[in-house]
């Protein structure tokens, strides 16, 4: 508690100046997730307080960032569009999602398992990475050219006879839900269908319309329409925003650019009347507890959605913890990985709990927080307090912000967060496969179906499959080159220095074999080439396993099939130098001592030659 405000000063200027940055963001995260802006900030409050009162890092600023908003706005759509697009009725769901990801990352803290994060391969991460960038740049296309494809009467009239099926489809599920035979009973569904007015067919045609032009392909599919119906007001808006974010910089970077582009542009658009789209209404009180998470929730409902949930903690513990490395390199300190992960969890699973949208550490407020000042926790828990009375204070004035401004915000995150350095390097990285005449970069080739699967199919699913090829390619270099170090030569072409003195006179009955490197699923095919190479005058086979670390059940098995052939034409084999883990993962199938007994078993190739001397006869 004394450490905790041993720099108060310096804690409370980075605190306030991290949530004055943190503000613009969370209102623009918030309105793209598609939960609205309150959501952001509620997102932003609860996060940082709790993730920094927990948490394991002391300059770490939280709250809702780029990559957790895209993979959230694919989760609320999806959910939504589960619930005829009625966004209330999604909600509990939604956030039955958020919380179990909190509790995920608990959990992730919990088993230790923070230092492993670092092992996720840099192609998969900067795939996802770019890729979000590009979502956020599509998907903000159509609000900053002030097209919304639900106010596009034209557009929506399209879709008016499939809102009819869908309607019709909904009553038959309902006649069958309460137990009516539809066939036997036409005039119940009659009944219900003539209830059915225009006003129902228009706003589902409105949800159908949305959906399509909802992701990235929806954007690009519906800017054509986009162009034939621009609004110039928006556009302008939205125009003003992204130049004075770029533009500010070059003049100081001590006074947040997004900060000057909301205050700025929202205050002309206010001081001028102009006729212009604004945010959805920030309450300006204290967000209550969503009771309904707990009383709606079902295991059948939150099945389909737990690998989404379980997608979201793993991506915040990866972006908080990159966040940490960057604090750490920045004051000289250390954080503590898995404390970090039930922090982070802590305040995702609040934040659910009150409706805000999931994050995670944040790599630019946590820059800032530090170079104003910020050196303990303290400094985080003040950028939750500071944005708490910002939302109380200025939350009717916060509602009046053009929507066109946010999407200008959204935009230069987009640019801002792609993985240029992973871009830049495409040309320099060694292209090891060939696809006919051409070829390309393992790496390369990982990060591009990554980005394009996450782009234009599933965010959670391209992780998955980039993660499976990483790990597969992986697993093929890591086999080739063992394969190129491991060698199955007779002992006339190699000798060690210890087996030049082995007597002639049996070097044809008896076999060496030098074992060299680990021995898993990914060298065996090259170990199970040893029997070609053993003579058929051979009577003993001497094994020399000092290089030979590691063994995976593969390798075992391939192990024993060898002894096992070896045993049926009568060949002795004899282990030298047996390291501890291959001795026991042998011994757990009883390899050590069904096929080799503990006396065939020598700590030096001398105390086997011994052996040999005394037990193999020349048959000359």
């Amino acid at each position: 508690m004394k450490k905790l405000f041993s720099n108060i000063k310096g804690d409370a200027f980075g605190g306030i100046t991290a949530g004055i940055v943190a503000l613009p963001l969370a209102l623009a995260f918030g309105v793209s997730s598609g939960l609205g802006p309150a959501a952001g900030l509620y997102g932003a409050i609860f996060i940082s307080f709790f993730a920094a009162l927990f948490g394991g890092t002391s300059t770490q600023i939280s709250g809702p960032t780029a990559p957790m908003t895209a993979v959230s706005m694919v989760v609320i759509a999806g959910i939504i569009a589960a619930n005829d697009g009625d966004v209330a009725k999604a909600l509990p769901s939604i956030l039955i999602v958020f919380l179990l990801a909190g509790l995920f990352q608990i959990g992730l803290g919990i088993m230790g398992l923070g230092k492993y994060i670092r092992y996720i391969p840099y192609p998969v991460v900067s795939g996802f990475m770019t890729a979000i960038g590009v979502i956020i740049l599509l998907t903000q296309v159509l609000p900053s050219l002030g097209y919304y494809p639900k106010e596009d009467v034209e557009f929506v009239t399209q879709f008016k006879a499939h809102a009819e099926e869908v309607i019709l489809e909904n009553i038959l599920k309902e006649a069958a839900g309460e137990g009516i035979l539809v066939l036997e009973n036409f005039k119940e569904t009659i009944s219900r269908a003539e209830l059915i007015t225009p006003t129902a067919i228009n706003k589902e045609a409105q949800t159908l319309a949305a959906k399509e032009a909802s992701g990235a392909l929806g954007a690009i599919k519906s800017f054509p329409r986009a162009l034939q119906n621009i609004n110039w007001l928006e556009l302008l808006l939205a125009l003003g925003t992204i130049i004075i974010i770029y533009g500010f910089k070059k003049i100081t970077t001590k006074v947040p650019s997004t900060l000057v582009a909301l205050i700025v542009v929202s205050g002309i658009a206010v001081i001028f009347n102009l006729d212009y789209r604004t945010i959805q209404e920030i309450p300006g009180v204290i967000p209550s507890i969503k009771w309904e998470v707990f009383t709606s929730f079902s295991l059948s409902s939150i099945t389909p959605y737990i690998f989404s949930a379980l997608t979201l903690a793993l991506l915040g513990a990866i972006d908080s913890l990159l966040t940490s490395v960057v604090a750490d390199n920045m004051t000289k300190t250390k954080h503590k990985p898995n404390k970090e992960l039930i922090g982070q969890g802590i305040g995702n699973s609040i934040a659910a709990l009150f409706g805000g949208i999931p994050g995670a550490g944040a790599t630019i407020r946590t820059v800032v927080n530090i170079n104003a000042g910020g050196k303990t926790k303290l400094s985080g828990m003040i950028a939750g307090i500071m944005l708490l009375i910002i939302m109380l204070g200025l939350g009717p004035v916060a509602s009046k912000i053009p929507a066109a401004v946010l999407a200008g915000i959204l935009i230069t995150v987009g640019i801002g967060v792609m993985d240029y350095k992973g871009l830049k390097a495409i040309p320099s990285l060694p292209k090891d496969i060939q696809f006919g005449s051409f070829k390309l970069s393992s790496e390369v080739l990982i990060m591009l179906i990554v980005l394009f699967l996450s782009t234009f199919w599933n965010l959670v699913y391209a992780v998955g499959i980039g993660m499976v090829i990483a790990s597969l390619m992986f697993m093929k270099k890591i086999g080739d080159l063992t394969a190129e170090r491991s060698d199955v030569k007779t002992l006339k072409e190699e000798a060690w220095d210890d087996e030049t003195g082995f007597p002639e006179n049996l070097k044809e009955e008896v076999f060496i074999k030098h074992i060299k490197g680990p021995l898993f699923f990914g060298s065996t095919s090259d170990f199970q080439a040893l029997y070609l190479q053993i003579p058929e005058t051979a009577k003993t086979v001497i094994l020399r396993l000092g290089r030979m670390q590691y063994m995976d059940q593969s390798g075992l098995y391939a192990m024993e099939d060898m002894l096992l052939d070896l045993r049926k034409k009568n060949i002795e084999v004899l282990f030298v130098d047996l390291l501890d883990q291959p001795r026991y993962m042998m011994e757990r199938i009883d390899i050590i001592p069904d096929f080799i007994p503990e006396e065939h078993i020598y700590n030096t190739f001398n105390a086997c030659v011994n052996w040999v001397k005394q037990n193999v006869k020349d048959k000359n």
